[in-house]
């Protein structure tokens, strides 16, 4: 049976996931930012994570989301909106070039622990494949791409609360 609260979950991240898709000037701008994301400058601002849940989310990552969402979440497909021929959505890009900066911890976690599914998507349920050490090492990882910039505003719209 499924429960009110996945329902709910589910209905407010599709419309998210709607309202973040039909608005031109946030991926115009997301665009930019992804040339700077795949740049290898450092950081200047303090993340959530450390340098060792990095490196054990680049593992986690590389072993269960790369063949997917990229080797560094880049996505693997030309536009990550459209659906495939069999009515689905592709994995999106996780490297802030996408949708995923919309979404507090919270939610991004529930997506690793569910699976998208529910979304369209095809992404499968990590809940008992991973424990939370891992979700959150690899949820680090793909977030280590994010410019300043979209981490910034990530955390201004939520981002760990």
């Amino acid at each position: 049976m499924i429960s009110l609260s996945r329902i709910l979950f589910t209905g407010l991240f599709a419309l998210a996931l709607i309202a973040c898709s039909e608005q031109a000037s946030i991926s115009d701008s997301s665009a930019s930012m992804t040339q700077a994301a795949n740049s290898a400058s450092a950081s200047v601002v303090s993340r959530w994570y450390s340098d060792e849940q990095q490196a054990l989310g680049s593992e986690v990552f590389t072993q269960n989301c790369a063949v997917c969402h990229g080797a560094q979440a880049q996505g693997t497909v030309e536009d990550w909106r459209a659906r495939l021929d069999d009515g689905s959505f592709p994995p999106p890009p996780l490297n802030g070039s996408a949708h995923a900066w919309h979404h507090p911890q919270e939610i991004l976690l529930q997506v690793v622990n569910y699976g998208g599914e529910s979304l369209g998507g095809k992404m499968p349920a990590f809940i008992d494949v991973l424990d939370d050490a891992e979700k959150l090492a690899a949820i680090a990882y793909f977030q280590s791409f994010w410019t300043d910039d979209i981490y910034q505003q990530w955390m201004q719209m939520g981002g760990t609360n």
